[in-house]
């Protein structure tokens, strides 16, 4: 299993747009922009509200995503969110024409690994053997793990949907750092580089932490076979 795709995740309850009062005085950089990401990053430096929140209605699922797998909390994800947004906003001038994707991710890793040092004893959400969120409610028409394909029947469906959510609950299992890399790599996309720039953490590091994740998250798989696909059942044979 390479990637994990179509995760059953709570969705963000708020929209996390920036309020007017937060607007920095800072200057555009030298740097050429040239696409539209970066043509909105450019109007927000000028004081365009509008171009920053843009990019929050682009990644707040993405932050959010993050945020509730590491905090496993909607309450604090929400929080950690909110104050990513405006730590970016604000610090914007920063940013060096790369991945705003990448940068935006280390401000969230980062705002969270803050909030878990502040409270360790944060209330964090019952793990039992059912997700404690409605699989079929939760997000609306637009989530995720709504179905997206025709030619999936109910029971396909229904199927997926308990793999998902059986494989968030792997995640939760895991320590934090093999929990936020393996996280990075299979649900997001991110490259090694991307990681290891996130998270400050040396390449050899980051690949053994996926390795190690991967390896854990298969065996916890596998205490459950009858959801599993074929292709990861023949894993366990050979």
């Amino acid at each position: 299993m390479n990637t994990f795709a179509e995760m059953v995740l709570p969705q963000p309850t708020t929209t996390y747009l920036i309020p007017k009062t937060v607007i920095p005085n800072t200057v555009i950089p030298s740097t050429l922009l040239h696409d539209e990401e970066h043509s909105a990053i450019a109007r927000a430096l000028k004081g365009d509200l509008d171009a920053f929140n843009e990019l929050v209605i682009k990644y707040q699922n993405l932050a959010y995503g993050i945020a509730f797998r590491l905090l496993q909390s909607r309450e604090a994800a929400s929080d950690a969110v909110q104050d990513s947004f405006i730590k970016a906003f604000r610090s914007l001038a920063t940013f060096k024409n790369g991945s705003f994707k990448s940068w935006l991710a280390r401000i969230v890793v980062n705002t969270c690994y803050d909030a878990l040092r502040a409270n360790r004893r944060v209330r964090w959400e019952e793990i039992t053997d059912e997700p404690t969120y409605d699989l079929y409610a939760e997000g609306g028409a637009n989530a995720a793990y709504q179905i997206a394909d025709k030619r999936e029947s109910p029971q396909e469906f229904v199927e997926r949907m308990e793999l998902g959510a059986r494989i968030e609950l792997g995640l939760r299992a895991l320590p934090e750092r093999q929990r936020l890399v393996v996280m990075l790599y299979d649900i997001y996309g991110y490259s090694y580089e991307e990681i290891c720039e996130i998270t400050n953490l040396p390449a050899g590091t980051v690949k053994s932490s996926i390795s190690r994740a991967r390896l854990r998250l298969r065996n916890f798989l596998l205490e459950q076979p009858e959801l599993l696909p074929m292709q990861l059942l023949n894993l366990r044979r050979n």
